[in-house]
């Protein structure tokens, strides 16, 4: 992959722009859809859960965290068939075609996150210093979205209705996440099942380290970078076996 670094960025700023290209708003537009998704659900759920201490906040940092999941994992599902030539004509590792339009989305996530700031300031009136750890738990988040990207790419060369399914699962997975509810919500019982999603203890990372400002607990790293070193196998070993005809299916 270092052999490529050149072609791994071109590829990243080339899909970053071609996303924002002919729009009036621009990358602004990635700004406004998670913003005012969450003023809907916001003025929807706040009767509901006006006890909740940071509610507003919460919700955002959860709809950032869950945007950069559904986005990328969808792009991911496009980028083997969306780019024939490069599959058929050119010789390079094919999963450099995962791992730039992943970037690109790291990217644009890591913007996203950062013009959160001055609206954590205006709320609460400060910034946490654990705002600095951000970095790090984005970088496990991007690692297990490569994985998955791997994966679903692969797997969609072969199974052109995985886009519906995997449609159908986002939706489970968002409600099963704590993006639009507290984690006071789930019953006891249940919390030590609900925190093996690694999405859910995202999340809590994420809240922990810009709204609460205090740092991750230890569990939620273990169960991120352990599900997250798990994908990225699984994927990689997934992709490997299957790209050997990716050619003749495209």
């Amino acid at each position: 992959m270092w052999k490529y670094r050149e072609l791994i960025i071109n590829l990243a700023l080339s899909d970053l722009k071609s996303r924002y290209q002919n729009t009036i708003l621009g990358f602004f537009w990635s700004l406004l859809s998670p913003f005012l998704m969450s003023m809907v659900l916001f003025f929807v759920f706040r009767s509901i859960f006006k006890q909740e201490e940071n509610f507003l906040l919460n919700l955002l940092v959860g709809m950032m965290a869950w945007r950069f999941f559904l986005v990328s994992t969808n792009a991911s599902l496009m980028s083997i068939v969306g780019k024939p030539s490069l599959v058929i004509k050119v010789y390079i590792p094919r999963q450099i075609l995962v791992l730039s339009g992943a970037l690109a989305n790291l990217i644009g996530s890591f913007l996203e996150f950062v013009t959160l700031l001055p609206v954590i300031f205006v709320i609460l009136g400060t910034v946490p210093v654990t705002v600095l750890l951000f970095p790090f738990i984005h970088l496990f988040y991007f690692w297990l979205i490569f994985g998955v990207g791997l994966l679903l790419s692969s797997l969609y060369v072969y199974f052109r209705d995985l886009n519906q399914i995997w449609e159908v699962l986002l939706n489970i997975l968002f409600f099963s996440c704590p993006i639009v509810y507290p984690l006071s919500m789930v019953s006891e019982r249940l919390m030590p099942y609900y925190f093996l999603n690694p999405i859910t203890n995202l999340i809590e990372m994420f809240r922990d380290v810009m709204v609460k400002g205090t740092l991750p607990r230890l569990e939620n790293v273990a169960v991120v970078s352990g599900f997250g070193a798990a994908i990225f196998l699984i994927g990689s070993y997934v992709f490997d076996r299957l790209q050997r005809r990716f050619a003749e299916e495209i």
